[in-house]
């Protein structure tokens, strides 16, 4: 006998939470903002709607369906099964945070405060979540194809991101590698940097924009299901024993970039969570390129 489906909201502790949860109290929280110049109900009332929306996604998981639900800092103890319908509730961000986590599942985000975020990712009102389900599960939904970036060390350990992947020190101070391209004769060049950054079509929107904006470079911005990346490297700086001439590029989809630690201690980090890095040492290698897995996002 099949199991009925299971569908996985996700979510995170809200502004407001994370304000009483510090200061103790609802009162307390409004006199510390008040302090600030910031009002408390402005941050409560994001709170109710995030709330309400949540409420509102779980009532419309039909009645014989299984669901359950899980907040963005539990992610990484939770088992997402190969049927899930994963059901992102909150800002474009959380779903990035969720893709890493996944294997094929479709994903639906629902906006909890429209006009405040983008949209990028969260497409979906909560109202119109009951039928989102009923198609997605049927197949008849649309979904995009999301390319995503990963990172693989030489001792297996395995990064993915959606967004992109930041390789360089903690605290981005001055990291010291070797950055070579896997397709480019050999080619290696000893750096000193702030970090090298490779992205997606979805980061597109985000943090490797500013940096080709800021670039002003020939390369072409990839599109969200498009395979191919772009990468930069933020401040590299030219010593006798460091140069500047690998800086920035992309990668097709069978191509790779290297990276050999010479530092006492690098990490790399997807989407912004720190917390979540791949620590790699002096004389570790890491290679980044386009994820084989995408992520199923519905549209």
């Amino acid at each position: 006998m099949s199991l009925a489906p299971r569908v996985v909201l996700v979510h995170r502790t809200t502004e407001y939470e994370e304000l009483v949860a510090r200061h103790g109290t609802h009162g307390q929280a409004a006199f510390f903002l008040s302090s600030r110049g910031r009002d408390i109900e402005e941050v409560a009332e994001r709170h109710r709607r995030a709330r309400r929306a949540l409420a509102e996604v779980a009532s419309a998981v039909p009645m014989t369906w299984r669901q359950a639900q899980v907040e963005r800092a539990d992610l990484d103890r939770f088992l997402f099964a190969p049927e899930d319908l994963v059901v992102v509730v909150g800002q474009d961000g959380l779903v990035a945070n969720v893709a890493k986590y996944l294997t094929g599942q479709p994903v639906l985000g629902i906006d909890t405060d429209p006009g405040r975020n983008p949209g990028v990712l969260v497409r979906h009102r909560p109202e119109d979540a009951g039928k989102l389900f009923v198609s997605t599960q049927s197949g008849k939904g649309d979904v995009d194809e999301l390319t995503m970036v990963e990172a693989v060390a030489d001792d297996t350990q395995r990064l993915v991101a959606l967004n992109e992947i930041y390789l360089g020190a903690v605290g981005h101070q001055t990291a010291r590698y070797r950055l070579g391209l896997e397709d480019d004769g050999g080619v290696v060049e000893a750096q000193a940097s702030s970090g090298v950054l490779v992205g997606t079509g979805t980061g597109a929107t985000g943090w490797i924009r500013s940096v080709w904006q800021e670039r002003g470079t020939h390369l072409r911005l990839p599109a969200p299901t498009e395979d191919r990346l772009l990468w930069y490297v933020r401040e590299a700086w030219p010593s006798p024993a460091t140069g500047t001439s690998l800086v920035a590029g992309e990668l097709a989809a069978a191509s790779r970039l290297h990276l050999t630690v010479e530092s006492e201690r690098l990490v790399a980090f997807g989407d912004g969570m720190e917390t979540d890095a791949v620590e790699l040492t002096w004389g570790q290698t890491v290679r980044v390129g386009v994820c084989r897995e995408r992520l199923r996002l519905v549209g």
